[in-house]
């Protein structure tokens, strides 16, 4: 049980007298997370904040992700979501959760339980091509916490020109998601043009001074641009987060 709704529907039940009170705090004492001796699984954090946790594929065994996966889907999560996840890791999650989906290139595996009714508008842009996997890392996370995602990929400041047919939908964003290595610079262009929050993901793609996204950081970091906040080197799941609850609630306020 991770979300509102669904411990309203429980309490409901028990006052109506369909689920017995013990039955009721049996389920409770699950809350807030599940101990599986390796890890404590936050079941209570969809509760908190309207996002279930994810799962950090990295430095976990293919079967410590796909048990921890498990552990948020019987407690009902809206979404199960691990990132960094490599080909064995996917397979194991899979098979524990057949209805799961992948993508390779954003490392990433996840099932969509309970779609969360979409708000709000959420453009990611790339400067290149090589920023793929945090792009997509990105508008997965965004998908799944009930936003409306479109993704513009390698327009780049090299040729600046690509960027004429994003024009259009930084007018109809209610955030905007940029993924920039190298000079990181099409942050700044876009937090130039855009009216709605920007959020600057800075990559580790670049050659020699690049120092595996520093310089692309720093350049966000100081960008001229008002308007433009900055996550951490390759966070696209942080930067989707951000921009889900930005725009979900853009749009309620809007209404």
């Amino acid at each position: 049980m991770t979300s509102r709704r669904q411990l309203e529907e429980l309490l409901a039940a028990v006052a109506d007298h369909g689920v017995d009170p013990k039955d009721a705090a049996d389920r409770l004492v699950e809350l807030p997370y599940r101990d599986l001796g390796f890890a404590r699984v936050d079941t209570h954090r969809e509760l908190r904040q309207g996002a279930p946790e994810v799962i950090l594929g990295s430095g976990k065994t293919p079967d410590q992700a796909a048990r921890i996966a498990l552990a948020l889907a019987e407690a009902g999560a809206s979404s199960v979501l691990v990132t960094r996840a490599d080909g064995p890791m996917r397979a194991a999650v899979r098979e524990v959760l057949p209805e799961s989906l992948e993508d390779d290139r954003a490392r990433c595996v996840w099932a969509e339980r309970e779609p969360i009714d979409k708000r709000g508008h959420v453009l990611i842009v790339s400067a290149g091509t090589s920023d793929g996997p945090v792009v997509h890392e990105a508008r997965i996370r965004a998908d799944l916490l009930g936003t409306r995602v479109t993704v513009h990929e390698d327009v780049g400041v090299a040729g600046l020109h690509r960027l004429a047919p994003v024009i259009p939908d930084l007018d109809r964003a209610d955030v905007v998601v940029v993924v920039a290595g190298m000079d990181g610079a099409l942050a700044s262009v876009i937090g130039g043009l855009a009216a709605c929050p920007v959020i600057g993901v800075p990559t580790s793609v670049g050659y020699g001074s690049a120092h595996g996204g520093q310089t692309a950081l720093n350049a966000m970091l100081v960008s001229c641009a008002d308007g433009l906040a900055v996550v951490g080197i390759d966070d696209g799941l942080g930067a989707g987060s951000v921009a889900a609850r930005i725009a979900r609630r853009a749009e309620v306020r809007a209404s």
